[in-house]
């Protein structure tokens, strides 16, 4: 059964809906997996705020596909200025990242249509927009997803959270904060990594955003097979098949629950179980 586990620290956060999804089992797809609104805002319904969001949007959509994954801008004047930014995972085409935008795009539209503060999170890419500037700030709010069921042996388990530490370290240095890992784990096959980070934060504040992640979760993913976290700063992403696709990138050796830290009211979703958790 695909479970969340929730841990937010810093700032308190809107409400989050996480999403359950099924996933081909060796093969890598666009689900999607949270959406974060702020309360509704009737001030949304004014003429020059939604034109400044659809100029802000297309402009997302347009430009993030074609500047390698990642795109910040801003539009409108003083009370009505919209920011946002996209960031697609480091190993999706143009078509993929083009395509996944499009699609959180209308999921933020669709479910959040008169918030202000939006955050929306698939696999292939993350959407953020909001009336406050937000870049540069690391946030660490995250959910960690993996499966109950799904547990790893003893030996993988051993080498599978030093192995994800090490990406976590090094990921920052990387050009795009953005780094691939394979691990061999010998009878057990090979198990695969990723990190990346938002580039709009700092490479230390990225290093201290893997971290986070790791540390808060590792009681959560440590035995699992396989687990995915996601945050507004901040992604990693353990598997045992090749999700990723190939690109060229650096290499190392080295069933769904959901997690989080700091404060926040939270309403979670999966498959119609609601479940509203208040730290």
């Amino acid at each position: 059964m695909d479970m969340f586990h929730f841990g937010i620290v810093g700032a308190l956060l809107p409400a989050l809906i996480l999403l359950s999804s099924s996933r081909p089992c060796r093969a890598d797809s666009n689900a999607n997996t949270g959406l974060q609104c702020s309360g509704a805002d009737n001030s949304t319904t004014e003429n020059e705020f939604q034109t400044n969001l659809k100029n802000l949007l297309d402009t997302l959509v347009l430009k993030g596909p074609v500047s390698d994954g990642f795109y910040k801008t801003e539009t409108g004047k003083k009370a009505n200025k919209v920011y946002g930014l996209v960031q697609c995972r480091g190993d999706m085409s143009a078509g993929n990242c083009a395509n996944c935008t499009k699609d959180a795009t209308a999921e933020a539209l669709s479910k959040c249509p008169k918030s202000k503060e939006v955050s929306v999170w698939f696999t292939w890419c993350f959407l953020r927009y909001s009336n406050d500037s937000f870049f540069g700030i690391m946030e660490q709010g995250s959910v960690a997803i993996t499966n109950d069921t799904d547990f790893d042996d003893p030996y993988a388990i051993s080498k599978g959270l030093f192995f994800m530490g090490g990406l976590a370290s090094t990921a920052p240095n990387q050009p795009r904060m953005f780094q691939t890992a394979v691990l061999d784990v010998g009878q057990s096959g090979k198990r695969y990594g990723v990190a990346q980070c938002s580039l709009d934060i700092s490479r230390g504040d990225c290093g201290v955003c893997l971290d986070a992640q790791l540390a808060s979760f590792r009681t959560t993913i440590g035995n699992k097979r396989w687990w995915e976290t996601y945050g507004p700063s901040c992604f990693m992403w353990y598997h045992d098949y090749q999700f990723y696709f190939n690109i060229s990138m650096p290499a190392s050796e080295g069933s769904r629950r959901a997690s989080s830290y700091g404060r926040v009211s939270i309403g979670v979703t999966i498959a119609m179980l609601a479940l509203l958790v208040v730290v």
